[in-house]
């Protein structure tokens, strides 16, 4: 264990763990979805595709849920189809009530470790609008954590959206990871 990770295990136990994670359900779309739009912060997409990407995703997401069963956050993700060594962080959302406790970057952890072992994945992927400073963060002591360089870079100019009022989407590399 690096010592960023021995700090962020020692943070996180000041913290009781008071849910579970495991797969995201197509029953849990909805919920993900008003999760996505109460961040104010992510690209808001249609409820259908989350319900498409609980269904066709699950292996590569992740639920957090109270003790009543119920989503609390999520992060989802896709093996990248051009470059399987890459895990792609789609979104990674967690609910008002729960933040502060570092439920995403617990989440985060999880998933990786999952699909490293499932799936034998080396390096995630993610991209990050410049005023997204929560995700910055979050993917910034990721990479620091499992001792991974982070590399960025404009992936998507703001113009290329057909809104024009989008900011730039940065790549964010990150990589080797440590088994």
């Amino acid at each position: 264990m690096t010592a960023a990770q021995a700090d962020l295990a020692g943070a996180r136990s000041e913290f009781p763990r008071s849910f579970t994670t495991d797969a995201p359900r197509v029953e849990d779309g909805a919920a993900i979805w008003r999760i996505a739009r109460d961040s104010e912060v992510l690209d808001l997409n249609s409820s259908y595709s989350y319900l498409l990407w609980c269904r066709d995703f699950a292996a590569t997401s992740l639920v957090a849920r109270d003790e009543t069963g119920s989503p609390i956050a999520f992060v989802t993700g896709y093996v990248r189809p051009e470059r399987p060594e890459a895990l792609v962080v789609w979104q990674v959302a967690v609910d008002a009530s729960h933040r502060g406790r570092g439920l995403a970057g617990t989440l985060l952890d999880e998933l990786t470790a999952r699909v490293t072992e499932e799936r034998g994945i080396t390096a995630v992927e993610t991209t990050v609008t410049p005023d997204n400073t929560a995700s910055d963060r979050l993917f910034t002591a990721y990479a620091a954590r499992h001792g991974a360089v982070l590399e960025r870079e404009v992936l998507f100019d703001g113009g290329l959206f057909p809104d024009g009022v989008h900011q730039p989407e940065v790549l964010y590399r990150i990589g080797p990871l440590s088994p």
